[in-house]
């Protein structure tokens, strides 16, 4: 359709004509300038504006108008156009910044520091001694405000908000101080740039903070009176961001666990092979962490005491050919041809060491017992701390040795390892071992007597005690004479081994005795038959050859002469873990070892 166009003057009548409508238009229906109806465009002009016809300087001044504000127009559009590129490219610059990786810093020296205060280290490879003197955490509280650190440790914990950040830094599993920055104002890019490499590190991750001792009230970490503002960071080893379990959660205690299950966050319950399969994360969780120092603890002070009266330390063999005590439960193994097997004690190499003229002596080494006990309390690799020694008239002169070298260990966790206590205690509660001045000694006949009392029928009094029995035992000798530590002697000859002395006024009894901690054994010895001719006779009367393996050159030593002695072999793990009340002696080992368990 096309419009049509009809011009006409002012004071006439005209009739529009056209195909698309037909239509009268009096004067009286328009005004100046133009319409539009349905289509057609009327231009029309009045009389009076043909009557005012502009000049040519009009003309030229409003065509310059026009040509101005074009011009202004086309310049505004320039400048938006302008800064929009200009935003852009800022942007732009901000993001390859933002994007751009941090690279790796490799620090030779404290006169010569890298530029860059922030990026993960290179590896260290032993390239120089840096000069750096790193701090540990627990000597912080003594330091003063102002000076500045090295410190080493793993990042516990991280929160970064807009331009600031907090950390929690860790040592040693239970040395924490909180370390912190905010952006500066004068240094808009670096600040950036820390920002951006802090929220890059993971959890658990070694890392090396230089910073400013500030004065600072601190009630979640270990150092409470300060905190580092960090100059430098740098990561030296980076953890896995997804970890098998955090380490907060490993180290909170069963009651804990237990109140947050009705609340909206339960805590999660971990459960031991989880724990075992990652044993070195579990480790780190402080109260673990401890019960492996107090493990430590305990070998010291074993030492400690044993040097004191007169002992010195031996190693004995572990490959041996036959069995080292009589009854099954040995790992055997190929040896070059012959079948050979892991010691389930060094007891006959004391005692060879004895005929040595080494008169008292002491091992600290692995026993390895091939029994399958899935019980809370046995492992089939543990850590054995033995003893021997020549004794004048009676065995009670080792078990006064014993329980003296005892004492030091109970005083001596309590006073020199109070810490690490305190630490376990909060997730695991246990109180100190009660022990007596004097050596507390039952001996078997009371012992049965005791346990009737107890409601338990012992028959004829010559058969092992099983666990019930021992922890029965262990309420009555702590109701009766108030020590969780006791010992228990002449048991019956028939359930203990071939080298144990009989009683020489009972042969069903013999000259042996155990030692326990609140209700459960951590120790077992006796005086050892040291007459050949006797020992030949209890080795016939128990079915054992003694013309075979490690027992020719044993009964050899007594032939040529030995003194007569005394000993015990004690559960290290077994200790700590009836010291400290866990429910497990697993907690007590490193890397334990039991019959579902080789890795790691």
């Amino acid at each position: 359709m096309i419009p049509a166009v009809v011009a006409f003057s002012t004071g006439s009548r005209r009739v529009f004509n056209t195909p698309m409508f037909h239509r009268t238009v009096s004067r009286s229906n328009l005004c100046p300038g133009h319409i539009s109806l349905r289509g057609v465009t009327c231009l029309f002009s009045t009389d009076t504006d043909s009557a005012a016809e502009k000049t040519d300087e009009e003309k030229e001044a409003l065509k310059a108008a026009r040509e101005a504000r074009k011009a202004e127009k086309e310049r505004l559009q320039a400048e938006k156009k302008a800064s929009k590129a200009k935003k852009a490219a800022e942007r732009a610059a901000l993001e390859a910044l933002e994007n751009a990786p941090i690279e790796p810093v490799t620090y030779l020296s404290v006169d010569d520091e890298p530029k860059e205060n922030v990026g993960d280290f290179t590896t260290i490879m032993s390239r120089s001694q840096t000069g750096r003197n790193f701090v540990q955490v627990k000597d912080l509280p003594s330091m003063e405000p102002g000076q500045k650190v090295w410190l080493r440790g793993r990042l516990h914990s991280i929160r970064i908000k807009g331009g600031s950040c907090f950390l929690v830094l860790r040592q040693d599993s239970f040395d924490t101080v909180q370390a912190l920055f905010f952006k500066n104002k004068d240094d808009p890019d670096g600040s950036k740039k820390m920002i951006k490499y802090l929220k890059t590190l993971t959890v658990e991750s070694i890392i090396d903070i230089e910073g400013t001792l500030t004065e600072a009230e601190v009630k979640s970490c270990s150092v409470q009176n300060l905190e580092v503002n960090i100059n430098r960071i740098h990561s030296v080893a980076k953890a896995a961001a997804m970890l098998p379990f955090l380490v907060e959660d490993a180290a909170r205690s069963e009651k804990e666990i237990d109140e947050s299950q009705d609340t909206e966050r339960p805590f999660p319950r971990l459960g031991q092979e989880l724990r075992l399969d990652n044993r070195w994360m579990d480790v780190r969780a402080p109260a673990q962490n401890a019960i492996l120092r107090v493990q430590s603890g305990v070998c010291q002070l074993f030492r400690e005491s044993l040097y004191s009266q007169g002992f010195i330390e031996i190693h004995t063999p572990k490959l041996i050919e036959g069995e080292s005590e009589s009854g099954a439960g040995v790992f055997t193994t190929d040896y070059f041809g012959k079948t050979a097997c892991l010691a389930q004690s060094p007891q006959l190499f004391k005692q060879m060491a004895i005929s040595s003229d080494l008169t008292r002596v002491f091992e600290v080494g692995p026993v390895f017992r091939a029994e399958n006990s899935n019980t809370r309390r046995h492992l089939c690799e543990f850590t054995g701390l033995d003893i021997e020694m020549a004794i004048n008239d009676h065995y009670m002169e080792t078990l006064e040795v014993v329980h003296n070298m005892f004492k030091h260990i109970f005083t001596g966790l309590e006073t020199r390892f109070s810490k690490e206590l305190a630490v376990i205690r909060e997730q695991y509660y246990s109180e100190p071992v009660e022990f007596t001045d004097e050596p507390c000694v039952l001996h078997w006949p009371e012992a049965m007597e005791m346990l009737t009392e107890q409601g338990f029928d012992m028959g004829d009094g010559l058969g092992d005690l099983n666990g019930a029995q021992e922890l029965a035992l262990g309420e009555a000798v702590k109701e009766k004479y108030g020590t969780d530590f006791f010992m228990l002697d002449k048991y019956p000859s028939t359930i203990r081994p071939f080298y144990t002395m009989p009683d020489p006024e009972d042969c069903r009894y013999s000259n042996s005795y155990d030692m326990f901690i609140r209700g459960l054994e951590i120790c077992s010895g006796a005086q050892r038959c040291h007459d050949p001719e006797m020992l030949l006779e209890i080795l016939k009367e128990k079915g054992l050859d003694a013309s075979e393996g490690l027992l020719v050159p044993y009964i050899d030593s007594f032939r040529h002469g030995v003194n007569p002695h005394a000993g015990c072999g004690i559960g290290l793990e077994r200790v700590v873990f009836l010291y400290l009340g866990l429910d497990n002696v697993r907690k007590a080992s490193l890397f334990p070892r039991d019959p579902n368990r080789c890795l790691p």
